[in-house]
């Protein structure tokens, strides 16, 4: 899932897997033979588990119990029906080790960069950074909600295609919940967030190392760098452009047109004072150059040298979380609480549903469902292939499914520049915005709206969300059929 990247939308935050062993296992479970009764055991449970999240404030039960309990009945089925590999595993240092079969089912680089980065944001949120960011936006803005929207929208998917979707969703909720705060807008503050939610799937179709789906897929189709970014471009600015004037319409967010309205906006936020927040210079410039560094650190981790680029994404934020720990580290404590335990158990059990559904093929049938569309004429076949993906991985993970697809597409000789690679990238991609456990961003974008107290459900979102995920599906079937 992007979503369901559920989530694992940052391969290349943790490369925790390596393509090649993606691969391999894609064909693996295509090649693997399992009873079509037990893949529909599977299947069923998958089910029950979506109609469960979306149930979740009428079961009166958190998402981690939701999703934790359907982990251990998987498990246990898997295990009853042999469908796990018990025993030694290779760890990627080479090394082998006996771990319980829940261990390497765990993305760890997921679970370590949202830990990382929550400690990170909670942390210098004290030092008022976030705060006198917020307040220079909103300066910038003149108070204007529209203007903020879209500066904050153009933001999300900046910090979306050069990091990743969740330390991008992490940091610009942050700055939207204290800048409508700051302007007394808190009913705009839903609407904000879920649009930011939207937008950081858009973003991580800018270049090729923006999402785990661009970098599988492009590896395999032989897609530069260049390239990718230049085919991508158009569709992820008019993209945002419409998204952003959708998100004005349904949430009620306009601009100010009268003289009044401006000129009380503008004396509000001329009384605004960026370093009013500030208890410390000292640790406020600490934060703003720990900030520029953890930015700078994710975005070039791939490229740090001395093999340092072997430690990973989840490290980085791990490094730089303790690093202004330090600053309070009598009372480290209190960070520890402040951290959402219910979303990373989510996450870790999501991902053990995830890998026994794998074992089972449910993906497999999924991805030959997918192939079988392939035969039909154009430009049905990019069309249904795009948004049948786009539908697969608002349900799944995105991952081992488009490493499926690019597996089918080069086996039968899919030509570099054929469009049914673009299908893939933008249905695997996009997927993650029609439900919100689609994507790890959506996720956290949820997680952020519920701490803020503003009521939203499984059923809400969806909702809410899906006109908008249909527009940007179809403009990008539109994309595909002209312009790739």
């Amino acid at each position: 899932m992007h979503s369901g990247d559920t989530i694992l939308h940052v391969f290349h935050l943790t490369g925790s897997t390596s393509l090649e062993s993606v691969f391999l296992l894609a064909d693996a479970h295509v090649s693997h033979s399992v009873p079509g009764w037990i893949t529909i055991i599977f299947a069923v449970l998958l089910t029950a588990m979506i109609v469960a999240l979306a149930l979740e404030e009428k079961l009166h039960a958190k998402k981690s119990i939701i999703v934790g309990l359907f982990a251990g009945l998987c498990l246990i089925l898997a295990t009853v029906m042999k469908l796990l590999e018990f025993g030694p595993v290779e760890l990627p240092d080479h090394t082998v080790k006996s771990l319980p079969i829940y261990i390497p089912s765990i993305d760890w680089g997921v679970i370590t960069i949202i830990l990382g980065a929550s400690l990170f944001v909670e942390v210098t949120s004290r030092s008022g950074v976030f705060t006198w960011m917020a307040i220079m936006l909103t300066r910038k803005s003149c108070g204007d909600p529209w203007r903020l929207l879209v500066f904050y929208g153009l933001l999300t998917v900046l910090f979306s295609a050069v990091l990743n979707n969740v330390t991008a969703m992490i940091i610009v909720g942050s700055l939207t919940t204290v800048s409508l705060k700051k302007l007394n807008r808190s009913e705009l503050m839903l609407g904000f967030l879920i649009t930011e939610g939207l937008l950081t799937n858009i973003g991580g179709l800018l270049t090729l190392i923006s999402s785990v789906p661009n970098i599988i897929v492009g590896k395999t189709a032989e897609i530069s760098f260049a390239r990718f970014f230049v085919v991508a471009a158009p569709y992820v600015l008019v993209t945002t452009g419409v998204t952003l004037l959708m998100a004005r319409s349904r949430f009620g967010i306009r601009g100010l047109n009268t003289d009044e309205e401006k000129t009380e906006a503008r004396r509000m936020v001329d009384s605004f004072d960026p370093r009013e927040s500030i208890p410390s210079n000292q640790f406020f410039w600490f934060s703003v150059a720990s900030l520029v560094l953890f930015i700078g650190g994710l975005a070039g981790q791939a490229a740090l040298p001395f093999g340092l680029d072997q430690l990973e994404m989840g490290f980085v934020a791990l490094f730089f979380a303790g690093v202004v720990l330090l600053a309070y580290r009598s009372e480290v404590d209190k960070f520890y609480s402040a951290v959402d335990w219910d979303l990373l158990a989510f996450f870790a059990s999501l991902f053990v549903v995830i890998h026994a559904m794998e074992h089972a093929q449910v993906l497999a049938y999924i991805g030959r469902g997918i192939t079988a569309m392939l035969s039909l004429p154009p430009p049905g076949d990019s069309v249904v292939l795009l948004s049948s993906a786009a539908a697969a991985s608002s349900v799944t993970d995105n991952i081992p499914l488009a490493a499926m697809l690019a597996q089918i597409l080069k086996t039968i000789g899919t030509a570099s520049d054929s469009s049914y690679w673009w299908c893939v990238i933008f249905g695997a991609n996009l997927g993650g915005n029609i439900t919100p456990i689609g994507s790890a961003s959506t996720v956290v974008a949820m997680t952020i709206i519920h701490r803020q107290q503003l009521k939203l459900t499984f059923g809400g979102f969806v909702k809410t969300a899906l006109p908008f995920a249909a527009i940007q599906i179809i403009l990008a079937a539109i994309y595909v059929l002209i312009a790739v």
